[in-house]
């Protein structure tokens, strides 16, 4: 039995899911972290991957008519076979020096677009090669450190896609590989019967919060949505590199 607190947290963190699936992404990187305030964070990542999944069918639903196939075409295996990579190393691969990495990754992404003061222009298409490769970087760093996100925007960010093609492209790519994360997490153990039940309660919060997401979406600005999107991305890799730092041993 939980106590409220633990509950308030996992609805804050199903609530954080929802709305990543609703064209939020770097917001979802927060809620294992918010629900590892009071359960371990293999748990937290483990109940929460099914509130992922389910978030996703609603998400796929409000986004079906606005993606961008040919990224997905590219993205998506690639991501497959970094996740493979990931279960395959699963043994031997440090999480914190992971995370540190994809940290380092984002920051200077994310400190180069705000510095840059690139100009709005037309959306382009990404090269196949580059894309395979952040595309595997994404599914092995969603593995390993639940930290997709990032390596995707290195790729897709510079594309300028409109905003609701970028949101609608990422809600597609991460349902993808949340669905193909199920068999090795079921493997590891990390979907444990207890962990299913409290997902189920957590789940119309979840679904709430994907409309709520998509609502935000459409009401923001192009501009100011991907301006908030670089600085979200600054400040989650920010707060990785502190997670790698503490993990380390070395704080």
């Amino acid at each position: 039995m939980h106590d409220p607190l633990y509950w308030a947290l996992a609805v804050i963190a199903a609530v954080l899911v929802g709305m990543s699936k609703g064209g939020l992404p770097l917001v979802g990187m927060l809620a294992v972290p918010v629900l590892a305030l009071v359960t371990p964070a293999v748990t937290a990542a483990g109940l929460l991957l099914p509130v992922y999944v389910v978030s996703d069918v609603f998400g796929l639903y409000a986004y079906r008519h606005s993606f961008d196939r040919r990224n997905l075409l590219i993205l998506a295996p690639a991501a497959i076979l970094g996740i493979g990579l990931g279960w395959a190393t699963a043994s031997v691969v440090t999480e914190w020096v992971v995370t540190g990495l994809v940290g380092v990754i984002g920051f200077a992404f994310s400190l180069n677009l705000l510095l840059r003061h690139a100009p709005d222009g037309p959306a382009r298409q990404g090269r196949v090669g580059p894309g395979l490769f952040w595309g595997a970087v994404a599914g092995f760093t969603s593995f390993v450190s639940h930290a997709g996100a990032p390596p995707y925007q290195v790729y897709v960010q510079p594309q300028r896609l409109d905003k609701t093609v970028f949101a609608g492209t990422t809600t597609i790519l991460f349902a993808i590989v949340n669905a193909v994360k199920l068999v090795p997490y079921w493997a590891l153990g990390q979907l444990s019967s207890d962990n299913l039940r409290t997902a189920a309660m957590l789940m119309l919060p979840a679904a709430i919060a994907v409309y709520a997401g998509v609502r935000l979406v459409r009401v923001i600005p192009q501009g100011l949505f991907y301006k908030l999107v670089t600085w979200a991305l600054l400040l989650v890799s920010l707060k990785l590199l502190w997670d790698a730092w503490s993990q380390s041993g070395m704080a």
